[in-house]
């Protein structure tokens, strides 16, 4: 059966001063969340991982700049936390969705290349940032970075702890690809210091693991999510695809039924774009059993209401998390921040990104590194970092910058903090973004009040749509196709 997909918020009330000082309530009504309602707004947009995004970055930014940005940060003797991503590409064999920068094969010597080369780029960074530097977030993505053997992961952790300080209280995650582990290579993770795990399911639908070159049986699944239970792994996410081929809402809601029973602290729940000329693999899958798009507007009406239902917090764009787990905390209690790798708990801090493809973030500059490991591999043999291009960020992108991810993770912004941080008038500095938003507010996405902006319940499932109206770049740009839908 497929569950009862509308969604009721109540009116949010927002209080207006009259002349004589005394309060006024103006109710506002807000709609209910149906198929109907996510078809209505559902349009392309960018997800904001980063603002400018990085459709932006240019081949002008250099080596030179990133090395002056990594140095101003031993300026003054106080330097905040960082953020670690490292890429692994490798993965054994091929998911036809797959969008992301990997390299299939099954020659697993090939990561002990890479691993040398890994290290040649930590030893880089610490030569230009200095030893000791505390780590309260570390994230390993790909590809699998389970690909890599036991003793390469515990080789990898060494030579971070090696340059690095780990924080007590961090957050060091790994994606797993459930295809590549036992409960023994689980407690090894555990040992090394990871506490969060996400395993990358999609679809438990055997048709639909087929049709996506993905089998990988739910009772697999389940086995090793208990088994990380066991580990006393903080926090286990599972991500999840809809618009796949062979799915319909029918399918899928038994998929839902079975991850509400396997309870993960996390749900990301992503829906499939398909962009054939873009991502090879996908020319593998057949449009013509792709699901229609009212159908996937049921499928995620239908897993919205699901995971709700079931006592998960919508934390935003598409993550769910159980009430109990540090992510739903951070957004209840407005501590919740936004990188490269999605929400996240901890604070805004600068992101050393390692690998081939990584993007990172180091002051007011993001940086990107050579795409193939041919080029990757070349500049590190000349001693260089692997940059080919990346933004310095003028004045007008770190305001913009901050409204976007204000709205973005606290579903609220007061021009005041703006006005402050950045010495500007905030309704004048945004005359026609704040003449955009009265717009949108009649469609009940949000409260402007005098003091500020606020996101309803109902406009948090369409948060970009908000942000996207102080996207300058986006603002001139007619060209969205390369963007996803907002839902």
């Amino acid at each position: 059966m497929v569950a009862n997909n509308t969604i009721n918020f109540p009116s949010k009330q927002s209080t207006n001063s009259q002349s004589n000082g005394s309060k006024i309530e103006i109710k506002n009504t807000i709609p209910t969340l149906t198929p109907e309602t996510l078809e209505k707004f559902d349009v392309s947009g960018p997800r904001y991982t980063s603002y400018p995004t990085a459709d932006r970055f240019v081949e002008a930014f250099t080596e030179d700049v990133y090395k002056q940005t990594l140095a101003q940060r031993r300026i003054g003797g106080l330097t905040l936390p960082l953020s670690i991503y490292v890429h692994i590409p490798f993965c054994e064999s091929l998911c036809f969705f797959c969008a992301c920068n990997k390299i299939v094969t099954k020659h697993h010597e090939r990561s002990a290349e890479y691993l040398r080369y890994l290290s040649r780029e930590i030893d880089l960074h610490i030569e230009h940032l200095g030893a000791g530097q505390t780590i309260s977030q570390l994230h390993l993505g790909g590809g699998s970075p389970t690909f890599f053997s036991d003793d390469e992961l515990s080789e990898l952790m060494a030579m971070i702890r090696r340059s690095f300080v780990l924080a007590p209280n961090g957050e060091y995650s790994i994606e797993v690809d459930p295809r590549t582990v036992n409960e023994q290579r689980l407690e090894h993770l555990a040992k090394l210091g990871f506490n969060r795990l996400s395993f990358g399911v999609q679809d438990f639908d055997p048709e639909v693991q087929k049709a996506v070159h993905r089998i990988q049986p739910a009772e697999q699944v389940f086995s090793l999510v208990e088994a990380a239970r066991r580990f006393k792994f903080d926090s286990v996410n599972v991500d999840l695809i809809y618009g796949l081929p062979k799915q319909s809402p029918e399918s899928f809601s038994k998929t839902l039924s079975q991850i509400v029973e396997l309870r993960p602290e996390r749900i990301a729940l992503y829906a499939y774009a398909h962009l054939p000329e873009r991502f090879k693999p996908q020319r593998r899958i057949d449009a013509y059993e792709l699901p229609a798009a009212s159908a996937k507007i049921t499928m995620l009406s239908n897993a919205i209401s699901t995971f709700l239902n079931a006592g998960y917090v919508y934390v935003g764009m598409d993550h769910f998390a159980l009430p109990t787990d540090a992510l739903a905390i951070a957004k209840r209690q407005g501590r919740l921040h936004r990188n490269f790798q999605g929400y996240s708990t901890q604070p805004d801090c600068d992101l050393i990104s390692l690998g081939v493809s990584a993007i990172g973030r180091v002051g007011a500059t993001y940086s990107q590194n050579a795409k193939t490991l041919e080029e990757y591999y070349d500049f590190l043999n000349q001693g260089r970092f692997p940059i080919v291009r990346g933004l310095a960020l003028t004045r007008d992108d770190l305001v913009r910058r901050a409204v976007i991810m204000a709205i973005m993770c606290q579903g609220e912004l007061q021009y005041e903090s703006i006005e402050l941080a950045y010495m500007i008038n905030f309704k004048e500095y945004f005359v026609a973004e704040l003449a955009s938003l009265k717009e949108l507010e009649k469609t009940g996405m949000i409260i402007l009040e005098k003091s500020g902006i606020q996101v309803t319940d109902f406009g948090w499932f369409f948060v970009r749509a908000v942000a996207m109206i102080f996207d300058r770049y986006l603002q001139t740009d007619r060209n969205r196709a390369r963007f996803s839908k907002i839902i």
